[in-house]
Formats: C-alpha cells, sequence, structure tokens
C-alpha cells in the first residue's frame, strides 16, 4: 500500500511537470508577441530576441488605433460576432426543440441535418447562392450562410429530448403551447448549453475571415481578421492601416506593428471567455450521454 501511493505521488509529480512545461511551450509564443509589441524601434532592431523589453513604448498601438481601417474594422467584427452568435443560438436552438418533439418526419428532417455534416454543396456553388440572393458586400454573408452549424444542433436536440416529459406536460395542462414552453421552461433550463455553443459561435464568427474574403468586395466592411491577414502575411501594414503620408513617415517597425495587431485582435475574445468558463464544460456534456 505504501509502495502503490509512492508510486502514485511520482505518477501525479511526473504529470505536472509535463503539464508545467507544455503550459511554458505554449504561452511562449504569447509572452514573445507581447514583448515586440512593446518595444521600442531601436530596442528592436539592436535586439535578435526578447521576452522582456527594457522600454516599454505604445508606439505601435498608437500607430493601429489611430488608423480610421482598423477601428472600423473591429466594429465590423464586433457587429458581425454580437448578431451573428444570436442568429445562430436562435436558428440552432429553435430548430433542435423541434426536432426533439414527437412531430411528424422528424426522423426524415434529423436524417437531411445529419446529411449536411458529410457533404455539402463546396465553395462556388455557396457563392454563386449568396450572390444570386444579393448578400454580397453585405454583413449577412458572413451571418446567414452559417446560421446552423449541424453538429451543435444534433447536441442541444439530444439536450431537449433528455429534459423530462412531464414538464412539458405541466406546461401544457396549465394553458402554455409550444412557443411558451420552450421560451419559460426549455431556454432557462438551457442557460449552460447555450453559453457554450455561443461561445463557440462566437470564436468562429471572430476569426472568420475566409468568407469576408470571398464575399466583401468593400474594404469598409473588412472585419479585423481579414485586415489582420493583410499586415501579417501579406506585409502590407502601412499600407492598410495608414491615413496619409504623415502616418507613413513616422510609422514603426512593420513587426511591431503586426505584433500589436495580433494581441489586439486576440484579446477581446479572451476576456469574453473567463464570464461563460463555467458554463463550458456543462454545457458541452450535457447533449451526450442520451443516445
Amino acid at each position: 500500500m505504501k509502495d502503490k501511493s509512492i508510486s502514485s505521488r511520482v505518477l501525479d509529480f511526473t504529470n505536472y511537470i509535463l503539464l508545467a512545461v507544455t503550459a511554458l511551450v505554449m504561452l511562449f509564443p504569447f509572452v514573445y508577441v507581447v514583448a515586440v509589441s512593446f518595444s521600442s524601434y531601436k530596442e528592436y532592431m539592436q535586439s535578435d530576441f526578447m521576452l522582456i523589453p527594457k522600454e516599454w513604448v505604445l508606439d505601435a498601438y498608437e500607430f493601429i488605433f489611430v488608423s480610421k481601417s482598423f477601428i472600423r474594422s473591429l466594429w465590423v467584427t464586433g457587429l458581425i460576432t454580437v448578431v451573428g452568435t444570436l442568429v445562430n443560438l436562435a436558428f440552432t436552438s429553435t430548430f433542435a426543440y423541434v426536432l426533439s418533439r414527437p412531430v411528424f418526419g422528424q426522423r426524415t428532417v434529423t436524417f437531411m441535418v445529419l446529411f449536411t455534416m458529410l457533404f455539402n454543396a463546396g465553395m462556388i456553388p455557396t457563392y454563386l447562392v449568396v450572390k444570386e440572393t444579393g448578400l454580397i458586400d453585405s454583413i449577412w454573408a458572413l451571418i446567414l450562410p452559417v446560421a446552423i452549424t449541424p453538429f451543435f444542433l444534433i447536441i442541444m436536440r439530444q439536450f431537449f429530448q433528455s429534459i423530462p416529459s412531464e414538464l412539458h406536460e405541466a406546461a401544457h395542462i396549465d394553458g402554455a403551447n409550444d412557443l411558451q414552453s420552450f421560451w419559460r421552461i426549455i431556454l432557462p433550463l438551457s442557460k449552460p448549453s447555450l453559453a457554450a455553443f455561443g461561445l463557440f459561435y462566437a470564436v468562429y464568427h471572430w476569426n472568420n475571415y475566409f468568407s469576408a474574403i470571398l464575399y466583401m468586395n468593400d474594404q469598409r466592411w473588412w472585419p479585423i481578421q481579414v485586415i489582420l491577414r493583410q499586415i501579417v502575411v501579406v506585409n502590407e501594414a502601412q499600407n492598410t492601416l495608414a491615413n496619409g503620408q504623415i502616418l507613413l513617415e513616422n510609422a514603426p517597425p512593420a513587426e511591431t506593428i503586426q505584433m500589436a495587431a495580433i494581441i489586439v485582435a486576440t484579446v477581446p475574445i479572451l476576456i469574453v471567455y473567463p464570464f461563460l468558463q463555467k458554463h463550458f464544460a456543462k454545457g458541452v456534456m450535457l447533449g451526450s450521454v442520451k443516445g
């Protein structure tokens, strides 16, 4: 018994060491990005590598926040994330509730939903549909085509089916219809699930850039991730953010601008996560028990 206890402690200690090393390895790039974003022009040019700047400056952040295109892209991304997440949750929850009820054609519709998880029309047909519906250069082109994720729909349907049927019967006896039962009973019980899937949807909308490249020809409607791509991948920081020759002449190094843009594009979604963390694990597991 004593040997087992010692071996168990050794195993736990080894696991802690491995997890700590893994955490440091994952945290290292983020620390480097933060350090470069706050470094001065002189220090960055003289240092091959840094983790803590000797002189903390805000030149890169001042450059990007003076840029009207960057501020506008943040506003567009926030709008798409909020509206898109609300649309996703509304469509997914209502559709899942219908599929969870014993209605005619339930299995057929469920099969059609599962079919879309395995097969999709592809990029070109989807683009043609968006174009013919007049959604090009509209934020709805980034929201409506992904209004429902079939995987999340199926999990939420399973969760709704796990709710005791006695609650529905009691609501109907009290005179509530299906819509009132869904709004007053089902949704309040589904807060953990809605919080978890809402976080998934919000992260998707915040990080989505490929759909914007396809459907947004007007640069005024570019979200932050497209601007970030122009800065980091295409390396057009000054041309993308500049509001005139003044910014171009006094611009900090392109690398510090890139790192500052990455931090600004990452921090908002990191701030939201802790508020939903307590619902996250529970919400993901709720619909996975009942088959």
